[in-house]
């Protein structure tokens, strides 16, 4: 009985104490210190947008307890909702519960939304109460909102988890602005000794404030702006690039020990806000970061009795081994694991090397290079929708290549399944970077700014080639198509039509490697791993297929049937040899309407669905940025049904080329097919907004290309 009481008591204390700490969050952002309790005027200039937010306000606050690290996120927003759609965008929100894997620590999250009536009244949200879970969140609709009220809601997050060690936390990189105009915003800042901040704001972004705190191991910054305009954030956009932004991360090392290991450019000390990363900085953190080492016997073996004609030759032969050696050879060995089928790696040896790391990857390569007496250096660059490397702040924006001076340079990123020698991130192409000097091939001693080499829509390509059928009276048809994707234009398509089984027997052919199976010396167990086994990959091929059957009916906007797809080259040999695959489908009562005797065909369909720029997006104030100049060509035959002439030919027949990309193509007749011929590309990686109409110029083209239609007459 005095066992009952206790429990209960406790669990009564809990729920008091809990809901104590909602009350306390509550009054943080509502409380007698919240200055815009009452604010709801909106200046004239903003009276026609949707919705304005009338404060914004961020709060980050990085502490420690003892050995406990505790971090809070909040986020508050009090929003005038001026239309129908912004009543429609804030009736509903949703939100949920995070862990963090590497502590298990569950996030509390507590949400707060109010409504203020255009007379002053209040109508507080019970949230607990009205929140329903959806999957993996709660939603909460907020009902009876109307055009006028106000709505004021508020995100509050914290964390807490036991910490030794040196920790980073997740970079935080967000523009000032939003979706709508902003009159007032506010980010405030705080922290304490043992944690390391990298801070600073963009594009003409507010300077962040030192404000003074009566105890000196704490400090807090913040951030003030007013008439914050709202953007829009269309495609083809880096906002971290144009718009005033903030990043920063946060490194908690209670020593110069754990400093030490960070992996960041920490300032020189907890009370120094570090606002810059100049080359310097950089040469300071990779000096000792990388260095050769690895056992090469394995490539050694694998040279021996191999002649090259050139250096970059070899090199290129020795990557695409090492991807195999340390990566695909095991990959099989990981599904299996992951299945729960057997425990396979000690089928490998008592020491089974698997590079798991950036880190690794390049220290045993360099390890090759060195013995080889090749020359290289170790590239530091950044992505380009990050900004440029000037503006480099976080460690984690920096991504790491070799660049191997053979006859022609070769620049090496870590690899993927998928991964080319000759072949690096398109997000890094054409961007300014930092040359990490080697000397003796095997210690970093000096830094150089560099830039490293694009590519153009010629690189990356995709060509479908086509043929169409027809079925009795135009009731069905049958596409066969077959795709050769080249350069960055096969790097989503491998990993998203390839699963390991496409690949792996490959590698296991090229270089004389046992698979996972074969392995196994003990009969009987191999007979039942292989059963286990090949019933996933059954189960697998079943889910892949379904999985390209909904590709390719999305992609064409149709109901498709007696779907196949056959995988002709991998293409993970070099970025000009091309990924290929066929596939062949039936469709029914598609894309065809009967018109007395004749029929019409939605002929300019068969392109795939093309990009149609909303009026809202036609007057473009933002500059343009694509991941990498591309290009794409069809060659589409369609058989003509006997007893019909195709007419209407001409209107598939356009032309539009600037300097930004183009669309041209032409439909003709030879002998019983129709033969139609696009071609449609983009230039650069960059357009100015001032080019924008020229882009609309062959996008509208390529547009209209696919509502046009072909007339099959009756002879």
């Amino acid at each position: 009985m005095t066992q009952k009481i206790l429990t209960l008591l406790v669990v009564a204390l809990s729920v008091n104490a809990f809901a104590q700490d909602k009350e306390e969050i509550r009054d943080f952002f509502w409380g007698k210190n919240d200055e815009y309790k009452k604010a709801a005027t909106i200046p004239d200039k903003w009276k026609n947008e949707s919705a304005v937010i009338i404060y914004k306000y961020e709060d980050y606050d990085y502490h420690k307890f003892g050995k406990s690290v505790t971090y809070r996120s909040a986020l508050r927003k009090r929003v005038k909702l001026q239309d129908l759609a912004a009543v429609t965008e804030f009736s509903e929100f949703k939100f949920s519960e995070k862990s963090n894997p590497r502590y298990g620590t569950v996030v509390k999250t507590t949400l707060g939304i109010k409504i203020v009536k255009p007379d002053g009244k209040e109508i507080e949200i019970n949230v607990d109460k009205e929140a329903v879970t959806e999957d993996n969140h709660k939603k909460i609709a907020i009902p009876n909102l109307e055009i006028g009220d106000i709505i004021d809601i508020y995100d509050y997050s914290t964390e807490s988890f036991q910490s030794f060690f040196e920790y980073g936390f997740d970079e935080v990189e967000k523009t000032l602005g939003d979706t709508h105009p902003i009159m007032n915003y506010k980010l405030t800042f705080q922290t304490e000794n043992d944690f390391f901040v990298n801070f600073n704001t963009y594009n003409n972004g507010p300077e962040i404030k030192q404000i003074p705190l009566d105890k000196s191991n704490e400090r807090k910054y913040e951030i003030v702006a007013t008439d914050v305009e709202k953007n829009d954030f269309p495609n083809w956009f880096y906002p971290l690039v144009e718009l005033p932004c903030y990043k920063f991360q946060v490194f908690f090392a209670r020593s110069g020990k754990f400093e030490k290991r960070a992996d960041a450019f920490l300032p020189e000390k907890e009370s120094i806000i570090k606002k810059t990363v100049s080359k310097e900085d950089v040469l300071d953190y990779y000096v000792n970061k990388f260095r050769p080492a690895g056992d090469l016997r394995e490539i050694d073996d694998f040279l021996e009795h191999r002649k090259f004609a050139t250096t970059e030759e070899k090199v290129k032969a020795v990557y695409y081994f090492t991807r195999h050696k340390y990566y695909t050879l095991y990959v099989e060995a990981f599904v299996a694991n992951e299945a729960k089928i057997m425990y396979p790696f000690d089928l490998y040896g008592s020491n089974p090397v698997f590079f798991r790391t950036e880190e690794a990857f390049i220290n045993h390569f360099m390890a090759f290079l060195k013995d080889q007496k090749i020359d290289y250096d170790i590239v530091v660059a950044t992505n380009r929708h990050n900004g440029p490397i000037k503006d480099l702040l976080i460690q984690n924006n920096a991504t790491v290549l070799l660049k191997v001076n053979a006859e022609n340079p070769i620049y090496i990123e870590y690899f993927s399944p998928f991964s080319d020698v000759d072949k690096f991130s398109s997000q890094l192409e054409n961007t300014e970077a930092y040359a990490l000097k080697v000397s003796k091939m095997k210690k970093v001693t000096d830094v150089e700014n560099i830039k490293l080499p694009g590519s153009t829509h010629r690189d990356n390509t995709s060509k479908q080639i086509t043929s169409l059928t027809f079925g009795d009276n135009f009731g069905q048809f049958t596409m066969e198509r077959e795709t050769q994707l080249n350069g960055h234009n096969k790097d989503e398509e491998q990993s998203s039509k390839m699963y390991f089984f496409d690949y792996t027997d490959e590698d296991y052919i090229k270089y004389n490697s046992k698979p996972l199976l074969v392995r196994v010396t003990n009969k009987k167990k191999r007979e039942q791993y292989s059963n286990e086994f090949y019933s996933l990959i059954s189960k697998l091929k079943d889910k892949q297929k379904e999985e390209f059957k909904n590709m390719t009916a999305q992609e064409f906007d149709l109901e498709i049937e007696n779907h196949s797809l056959q995988i002709v080259n991998t293409g993970r040999f070099g970025k000009e040899t091309p990924f290929i695959y066929k596939e062949k489908f039936d469709s029914k009562n598609s894309w065809i309407k009967r018109a007395g005797d004749n029929y019409i065909f939605e002929a300019g369909r068969l392109i795939g669905s093309q990009i149609n720029i909303e009026d809202k997006n036609r007057n473009r104030t933002n500059n343009v940025y694509f991941s990498f100049p591309r290009s794409f060509e069809e060659d589409i035959t369609i058989e003509i049904p006997e007893g019909y002439t195709p007419t209407g030919l001409e209107k598939l027949n356009k032309k539009v080329e600037n300097e930004t990309g183009g669309f041209v193509s032409s439909a003709t007749v030879e002998g019983n097919k129709i033969r139609i011929k696009a071609y449609k590309y983009y230039t650069s990686y960059y357009q100015p907004n001032s080019n924008w109409n020229k882009m609309l110029a062959f996008l509208d083209t390529a547009y209209q290309f696919t509502q046009e239609k072909i007339l099959f007459k009756k002879s």
